[in-house]
């Protein structure tokens, strides 16, 4: 089933029972999706429309019959989500290789999960460019702006996902923070981090290292540090963590060091945290790219 709204249909594998624990087996194999979605009314519309399709591209009707273990695909509506008032402009699109390089707003998740499925890199991207087998090489926090790296199609993928995989993509962000006289700069930090499920911040445990960021200060401007970090791996909140561990939060940063509401269409205070710069070896030409966003810090917000 292609992308419908830049959206791919959802895969459902069946449970291998015929029917809920404590029920009759379930006598359609829409009764079983209708039970399991706890949407018998958006199941019926979908069958109807044709849009719910087994495996083998077979579509679904009223009286298909339950089939354990089973996969189908279906299509999801779209939660409510308010629209991110900034563009993603294109850095580099090379059709030979399939490669696509953007520069990300803030506030934009890189592709659908939770509650930002339409308000995202890859589901906007998809719909405007008419690229519906695009997807990320690698990933940026939704709060933070700069370059990304996607592929326009699936064969395309593989080679600059394992170049990301083995270390190969050089990363230079640049933050605004506060300035600490007391800090000798340049510094790297070295720690282990950890983000479990479910839970808002990450948080530095004991343990081997899985994180590195080089921390340099290279300006200062009204009372704000500019400063330049190089992280040799890529954990989840890996910048904003470092930094505030150094007591220096990034401008803007609603997690950290403590979690702060913002209202979800409130776009006035950017996380001035930008991937300014990526450089790497290109896995399918040979040739050495670099791709430098131009953004200027401060990250400029709306209301």
């Amino acid at each position: 089933m292609p992308p419908r709204d830049g959206l791919g249909a959802a895969r459902v594998r069946l449970p291998a029972a015929a029917g809920p624990p404590d029920g009759e087996p379930w006598c359609s194999l829409p009764d079983a999706l209708a039970h399991l979605t706890g949407d018998p009314a958006g199941i019926a519309r979908r069958v109807t429309d044709g849009e719910v399709r087994l495996a083998d591209g077979t579509p679904v009707t009223g009286t298909t019959a339950y089939l354990p273990g089973e996969v189908v695909y279906l299509y999801r509506d779209l939660p409510e989500e308010v629209p991110v008032p900034f563009e993603i402009d294109v850095l580099l699109h090379d059709d030979e290789t399939g490669l696509l390089v953007v520069d990300k707003p803030p506030f934009l998740a890189t592709m659908p999960r939770g509650g930002h499925v339409a308000q995202t890199v890859v589901t906007r991207l998809r719909r405007d460019l008419d690229l519906p087998e695009l997807a990320p090489v690698h990933r940026l926090d939704r709060l933070t702006s700069g370059v990304l790296l996607l592929t326009t199609r699936a064969q395309a993928r593989s080679p600059y996902q394992r170049m990301v995989q083995a270390g190969r993509l050089a990363k230079t962000y640049e933050a605004l923070a506060p300035v600490r006289e007391d800090l000798v700069l340049p510094t790297t930090v070295t720690d282990r981090i950890v983000k479990e499920r479910g839970e808002l911040q990450a948080r530095v445990v004991d343990g081997e290292p899985n994180a590195r960021t080089h921390v340099e200060l290279v300006g200062e401007r009204d009372g704000l540090g500019h400063y330049r970090l190089t992280p040799t791996t890529g954990r989840t909140h890996q910048l904003r963590l470092h930094l505030a561990g150094l007591g220096l939060p990034i401008e803007g940063d609603p997690l950290y060091p403590e979690p702060r509401h913002v209202a979800a269409d409130d776009f006035s205070a950017p996380l001035q945290l930008l991937a300014r710069e990526v450089t790497f070896t290109d896995p399918v030409t040979g040739l050495a790219r670099r791709v430098t966003s131009p953004r200027a810090l401060p990250v400029p917000g709306t209301r």
